[in-house]
């Protein structure tokens, strides 16, 4: 049974046009889009500092190994004909070099099939940039909201004021977990 779901992606350095090949983890339970510290030093990506470090939570509850997320990285994303530019949020993954979470899977919405892995990129928004695989193009309005959404996943995320979301969903999943698991 298929557990994970990995993307073969391209991600290039802005500053110099040139990229690697990685697997990236798709992950509706992260809430961020984050790059491995020892995979952005190994392959020479520019770090960019954060007005405001964020805190990082494992999904127990602990703190992060790396302590807070002090810088980020703009980049190009390649995947299947779609690219985009994007800022990832630079931390300790262990042996994960990229993570997609939620403001990537909302703002593309891709077509999973869970019993093979298959990723389609079908049904991106047009202010994405992103090259569809659908035959017939389907115009339509982007909604104020679904912009939002593509701007924060690709903007400086401190503009958006997620501290107060990110806050809120820990305090839900310290709601849900029993406290002997909270420590």
């Amino acid at each position: 049974m298929l557990r994970e779901v990995w993307l073969n992606i391209g991600v290039e350095k802005i500053d110099m046009h040139e990229g690697v090949m990685i697997k990236a983890l798709l992950d509706s339970g992260a809430t961020g889009m984050f790059m491995d510290r020892q995979m952005a030093a190994r392959h020479g990506f520019k770090l960019q500092k954060l007005e405001r470090p964020l805190v990082v939570r494992n999904v127990d509850g602990t703190n992060n190994s790396g302590g807070a997320i002090t810088h980020q990285v703009e980049c190009n994303v390649f995947y299947k004909g779609h690219m985009e530019r994007i800022r990832i949020d630079v931390c300790n993954l262990g042996k994960t070099e990229v993570i997609l979470g939620m403001p990537w899977l909302v703002a593309h919405n891709p077509e999973i099939n869970w019993k093979t892995g298959e990723v389609k990129m079908t049904r991106c928004l047009p202010l994405c940039g992103g090259k569809t695989q659908k035959k017939e193009k389907v115009k339509r309005m982007v909604t104020e909201e679904e912009e939002k959404i593509v701007r924060w996943a690709i903007d400086d995320k401190e503009d958006w004021g997620r501290e107060e979301e990110i806050e809120e969903d820990h305090r839900k999943i310290e709601e849900m977990v029993p406290k002997k698991f909270l420590k």
